[in-house]
Parts: structure tokens; sequence; C-alpha cells
């Protein structure tokens, strides 16, 4: 399990999807990803700088890595508070395939922001007012954007498991 880590880490960290950059934790534990991901137009959360922490279980890939948002983000497909939870699905237990590749995971997050899930939302107001008032929803996420990431994302420490 490790070398398929090692070198998906190593295959993403040099060769980045666009818009992100990868790299380990202080205390290099290939089981933490620290990801930043800065969305380029058309999405209406560029120029904003976003954190995700991506986590992978003692047993990937047979089970699905967990990726949060550590920045604060407006998006019916995340939860709006700290813990940044996301719904995506081929994250989900019954999408998962241990053949998936960690870089498609992260462009799945990347387009999640350029094209949002409002009929899987985490956040069912945000995802309302993304269908039904969207110079609204782009308000208030350009209004988010610019209180939480315009500076570089801050990691929690890694907790040793």
């Amino acid at each position: 399990m490790a070398k398929r880590i090692t070198k998906e880490f190593a295959e993403v960290s040099q060769e980045p999807p666009e818009g992100f950059t990868v790299a380990l934790p202080p205390n290099d534990s290939i089981h933490t990803w620290h990801v930043t991901l800065r969305p380029s137009d058309p999405s209406p959360y560029s120029p904003g700088i976003f954190g995700l922490v991506l986590t992978l279980p003692s047993d990937y890939p047979f089970k699905a890595p967990v990726v949060k948002f550590v920045t604060r983000i407006y998006h019916p497909n995340v939860t709006n508070d700290s813990l940044g939870n996301i719904c995506l699905g081929l994250l989900k237990p019954d999408a998962w395939k241990p053949s998936t590749k960690l870089r498609a995971v992260l462009e799945a997050v990347r387009n999640l922001l350029i094209e949002p899930q409002p009929d899987d939302p985490l956040e069912d107001r945000i995802a309302e007012e993304f269908r039904n008032d969207r110079p609204s929803f782009d308000k208030n996420v350009k209004f988010h954007v610019e209180k939480y990431a315009r500076a570089e994302p801050t990691f929690p420490p890694v907790v040793a498991s």
C-alpha cells in the first residue's frame, strides 16, 4: 500500500493537476497530504486559495481517501463549517474503486468548484440558492473567498495515528 501511495504522491507532486500544489505535512506522514487549490476562471472561487487535507486510510486503495477543506468555502457540496466535509460521488463507499487514482480525486474536487452538484448537497440552503438565485450565490462565494481564502492556507497539525 505504502508503495502505491509513495508512487502516486511522486506523480502528483511533480506534475500536479492544474491549480494544485501537493505537499506532505511536517511529520512526512505519507498518509496525509496537504493540498492547496487555486481555482482559475470560470470558477466563482477564483482568485481564492483553498487548503485541503487528503487522508489515506490504512487500507487504501481498498477504501476511499477522506478529503476535507481546511479553508472555509461557500459551496452546496461542502459543509459550511470548520469541518469542511465534501460530498463527492467518486469518494462514496459504494462508488469508490481501488483503481481510482488520487489525481482523479483532486480533479473531481476542482471540477466541483467549477460545476457544483446542487442535486446531491450537504448544504441544502446553499444548493437552493445556487439553483434559484445565482447572483446571491456568487456574491456569497466572493464574500467567503475574501474573508477566508485570500492567504496561504493554514493546515492543522497532523496527529500521529
